[in-house]
C-alpha cells in the first residue's frame, strides 16, 4: 500500500491529455512547482485512451504524428521540469483555505495549490465493459493498447466497430499472431478507408455476434462467441481488447462551484473561471467562439499558465518572452 503523501505546489494541472501536459511544460518554463493529476493510469488523455496509433494532421509542426508519439513528445517536454505526477487518481474535493487550495485526490494524497488549471477535455471517463469477463481485467481484458507492441505474438480479439476498434486492428495485425474482429452488427461506425485497409489484411472479421463468455484459469485463453443465428464458436485468444466506447462524467467537478454551460466550463479571454485561482484549457472550456482542437488546447493552456503566473507571483508579467532569448 502506498503512504499517503501532500504535495505542496504552486500549480495543480487536473488532466494529463495533451492542453494539460503542454501547460505543464508551460508553467515549468516560468519556473513554478507543478503537480500532474489524472484519473488515467497514464499520460495522453483520449489520445491514450481512444486513438494512440491514429495519426493527427492538425498539429503545427507535424504533417502528420501518431497519437502516442505526440504524447511521448508532450512528456519529454514536461520532464525536464520535475513534475509530481499523480495518476491513476480522480479528483474527490476542493477546499479553499485561505488564498490557497487543498485537493484531496481519491487515493488519499492531498495537494495544496495556489492556481489549479482544469484541463479535462471531456471530463472523466470509464470505458464500457463487455457484458462478460469483468474478472478478467488484468488477465487479458483490457479497454486501450497504449503499448501495441506489448501484444506481438499474441492472439487478440478485438469487440467493436468504432475507429478505435478498427485502429487498433490495423495496428496490431503487422504483430500480432492472429487478429479477430468481434461486431454484434453488420454495419461499422468507423472510417471507410480503415475499414478496407482491414478487410484487405490478414485479420478476420466476424459480425453479427457478441462474445458471450470468457475462458482460462489464471490467464484468458479464449472466448465464447455467439451469432445472432444462434451458433456458438470457441476461438482462442491471449488478449481481448473491449473498444466499446468511454462514458465521459464529470465527476465531482460539477459540484465545485463553477460557472457551467452543460458540461464544459465557462472561462474569460485570460482562460479564468469564476473561482479565484481556478482556470481552465482545452475542450472542457466554452466562451464565444470556442473551437475544439488541440491546437486551440495548446493555445488556451499558454494563456492559462501566463496569467496565472500573476495570480501566483503578482511582480511577475503575463507576457514571460520569448523561449528562443533564453538558456
Amino acid at each position: 500500500m502506498t503512504d499517503v503523501q501532500s504535495h505542496d505546489v504552486d500549480i495543480l494541472i487536473v488532466g494529463a491529455g495533451p492542453s494539460g501536459l503542454y501547460a505543464g511544460y508551460y508553467a515549468g518554463f516560468r519556473g513554478l512547482k507543478i503537480a500532474i493529476a489524472d484519473m488515467l493510469e497514464m499520460p495522453g488523455g483520449q489520445i491514450t485512451a481512444l486513438y494512440p496509433e491514429k495519426k493527427i494532421y492538425d498539429v503545427a509542426g507535424f504533417p502528420e504524428v501518431l497519437g502516442r508519439e505526440l504524447v511521448d513528445r508532450l512528456v519529454a517536454q514536461v520532464e525536464p521540469f520535475s513534475p509530481i505526477w499523480l495518476l491513476g487518481d480522480r479528483i474527490e474535493g476542493i477546499e479553499r483555505k485561505g488564498e490557497r487550495w487543498s485537493v484531496r485526490l481519491s487515493g488519499g494524497d492531498c495537494v495544496v495549490s495556489t492556481v489549479v488549471l482544469i484541463t479535462g477535455g471531456i471530463g472523466t471517463f470509464e470505458p464500457r465493459a463487455l457484458p462478460v469477463g469483468r474478472e478478467y481485467e488484468e488477465r487479458g481484458l483490457i479497454y486501450y493498447v497504449p503499448r501495441p507492441s506489448e501484444l506481438a505474438d499474441k492472439k487478440v480479439v478485438i469487440v467493436g466497430g468504432g475507429d478505435s476498434a478498427f485502429d487498433w486492428a490495423l495496428a496490431l495485425e503487422p504483430i500480432a499472431a492472429e487478429v479477430t474482429l468481434i461486431h454484434r452488427r453488420d454495419s461499422f461506425r468507423a472510417h471507410e478507408h480503415t475499414i478496407e485497409l482491414v478487410r484487405n489484411s490478414r485479420a478476420k472479421i466476424i459480425t453479427s455476434a457478441e462474445v458471450t463468455a470468457i475462458f482460462g484459469e489464471r490467464q484468458l485463453t479464449s472466448v465464447e462467441v455467439t451469432a445472432k443465428s444462434g451458433s456458438v464458436d470457441v476461438i482462442e485468444a491471449e488478449i481481448v481488447v473491449a473498444a466499446l466506447g468511454f462514458v465521459a462524467h464529470l465527476g465531482p467537478l460539477a459540484e465545485w462551484g463553477l460557472e457551467m454551460s452543460k458540461r464544459t466550463i465557462l472561462v474569460d479571454t485570460a482562460m479564468r473561471t469564476n473561482l479565484p485561482g481556478v482556470f481552465a484549457a482545452g475542450d472542457i472550456t466554452e466562451y464565444p467562439g470556442k473551437v475544439r482542437l488541440i491546437s486551440v488546447g495548446f493555445g488556451e493552456a499558454a494563456i492559462a499558465v501566463n496569467n496565472a503566473m500573476t495570480v501566483i507571483d503578482p511582480s511577475k508579467n503575463v507576457f514571460p518572452g520569448h523561449s528562443s532569448e533564453m538558456s
